[in-house]
């Protein structure tokens, strides 16, 4: 994983996820958890991107 990668799982986690798997459903799953909370949304970027 790439310091881009780790820095936009912590600031935009949704972005990150966006960005290596595309408008799919891990992109759908990081945005109602990051809508819900940010740290679910945080957690789970760097569970898919790892």
């Amino acid at each position: 994983m790439s310091i881009l990668t780790v820095i936009l799982c912590i600031l935009l986690p949704p972005l990150a996820v966006f960005l290596k798997h595309g408008l799919g459903t891990e992109f759908l799953i990081s945005l109602i958890l990051t809508i819900i909370g940010w740290l679910p949304g945080v957690i789970y970027a760097f569970y898919v991107n790892s």
